[in-house]
């Protein structure tokens, strides 16, 4: 089954749309540091900008990723896999941390855009077999 307008299989358009997903929830945490930096009391300036930087970058290198997955490269799919197993990692934080919902939610999504790059159909596309 693919999708009608890339032709991609089903399976690799919705990773796509999920890693991009992904990409946008990390820049809305970088939008929420810049706020935070901005309006704090007191700021220790190199580590609020080297986290906000490296936000920024995590939410961009997703994007390359994604974009890359849906021209059906097929060296995508290693960093797709990588950037999942940090997703499921921050999920595991945030059980040990809180709030516990946050954490079962990235883990269950690590796991499902993990499984949907690998699955048949998605390696068929890339030319992984």
């Amino acid at each position: 089954m693919t999708d009608g307008d890339s032709g991609n299989p089903v399976t690799l358009t919705w990773a796509v749309r999920l890693l991009l997903l992904e990409a946008a929830g990390l820049a809305a945490l970088t939008a929420y540091l810049i706020i935070r930096l901005l309006t704090a009391d007191e700021v220790q300036l190199g580590v609020a900008i080297s986290l906000i930087v490296m936000a920024a970058l995590g939410a961009a290198a997703i994007v390359v990723v994604a974009r890359s997955l849906g021209r059906r490269t097929s060296g995508a799919r290693g960093p797709a896999i990588v950037v999942q197993l940090f997703v499921i990692a921050s999920g595991g934080f945030l059980i040990q941390t809180g709030p516990l919902w946050a954490g079962l939610a990235l883990i269950a999504l690590g796991l499902l855009v993990g499984l949907l790059v690998v699955l048949p159909a998605s390696t068929r596309a890339l030319g992984v077999d």
